[in-house]
């Protein structure tokens, strides 16, 4: 694994960072693939092209006035023109009504592809840990 790769990679996971924190969408396109496909928290159960994946982030917007994300323990692995990584992440913030959230830890895997130099992200997937007896997901985990 190229040391130069993993810290491009690393560079777009700090790029999400900064851009939900800036609530800005154009920083946001910067680092999708046209073609992601995104398995996200919200349904439906896909979500393909980089115009559904920035709606997402919208609606996000929508109900945070101010918006705060974490990354922890990612962990990447680079091989050729394609990338992977998994990592732990919060949403945080304050609500559009005033409230503060602490939000909740989610688990998310990035697949990156290398298109013209740039690392961009091809697939991503959220998740929260599922309660299979009541079917509910589990939102109060932390790392």
């Amino acid at each position: 694994m190229s040391t130069q790769d993993e810290a491009a990679i690393r560079r777009r996971v700090d790029g999400i960072i900064e851009g939900l924190r800036a609530k800005d969408l154009e920083q946001l396109r910067g680092l999708y693939a046209a073609d992601v496909v995104s398995f996200d928290i919200d349904p439906p159960l896909q979500h393909v092209g980089v115009e559904a994946k920035l709606r997402n982030w919208a609606r996000v917007f929508q109900f945070f006035e101010k918006v705060d994300y974490e990354v922890r323990d990612l962990e990447l692995t680079v091989g050729g023109d394609v990338a992977f990584g998994h990592c732990f992440g919060r949403l945080s913030g304050t609500l559009a009504s005033g409230a503060a959230t602490s939000g909740m830890w989610v688990r998310a895997t990035f697949c990156f592809r290398r298109t013209d130099g740039d690392w961009l992200i091809a697939h991503d997937q959220v998740s929260v840990p599922l309660d299979i007896a009541s079917g509910k997901g589990v939102v109060d985990l932390e790392p």
